[in-house]
């Protein structure tokens, strides 16, 4: 999935950009916190988890 779909969907679902990690960003929903890496592509393993374990829609 491209980067910037993914942050369109995790934006979607009401998290917002918290700060900058080393080559992350860290993002979060006022609870949670998820660092997202920083490459034009992401790999399906990880995107699917992140939505299955914040049931993202």
């Amino acid at each position: 999935m491209k980067h910037r779909d993914f942050i369109k969907k995790l934006q979607d679902n009401g998290w917002y950009f918290l700060r900058d990690g080393g080559n992350h960003d860290i993002y979060t929903d006022g609870i949670h916190k998820e660092p997202v890496p920083r490459h034009r592509e992401l790999k399906e393993p990880l995107v699917k988890k992140i939505i299955k374990k914040y049931g993202l829609k």
